[in-house]
């Protein structure tokens, strides 16, 4: 409250011919509280990666959490589009985030095992997302969606192959 205004934000009505916009918002605001999670975990894993490993671990994640960092401003302003309001607090993101935390301190080794797993999770629910995109006629988030995936199904895949060294 603003001198005597409600100056908090609401959603809007949107007529884009998505059937519903809000239950695809929900399942956006889904998917940016995990990408925002594993950007963060993704930077903290940069900085703090040693051993034989170092080298390419460090370039890795820093490609990937430049990507991620782009991809939360684009799951946010989607979300915006469709007349709703993105995760405001960072409490909200971190209660209702699936992306787990990691209590030790990680060997480089465990670092990508731990990080492949949660892109694979987020590829999957980037899958999600795109059943419930298409059947709310949402073919911009469908189309957003599938990119996501293929960005999370090849940062499994590089970092699986880290891995095994």
């Amino acid at each position: 409250m603003k001198d005597g205004l409600d100056t908090t934000p609401e959603a809007t009505d949107v007529n884009t011919g998505v059937k519903s916009p809000k239950a695809v918002a929900d399942g956006l605001s889904q998917v940016l509280t995990d990408t925002y999670t594993l950007l963060l975990k993704t930077h903290i894993y940069h900085w703090n990666v040693e051993g034989p490993l170092f080298y390419s671990v460090h370039n890795l994640t820093e490609e990937q959490y430049g990507a991620l960092f782009e991809a939360t401003d684009e799951l946010a302003e989607r979300i915006r589009a469709l007349g709703q309001l993105a995760p405001m607090s960072i409490g909200d993101i971190l209660a209702g985030t699936k992306v787990q935390d990691t209590p030790k301190s990680p060997s480089a080794t465990e670092m990508v095992a731990d990080l492949a797993q949660d892109h694979e999770q987020l590829a999957s629910q980037m899958h999600k997302l795109i059943k419930l995109a298409e059947e709310h006629d949402d073919d911009v988030t469908a189309d957003m969606a599938t990119a996501r995936a293929a960005f999370h199904e090849k940062a499994a895949w590089m970092l699986r192959a880290i891995a095994k060294s």
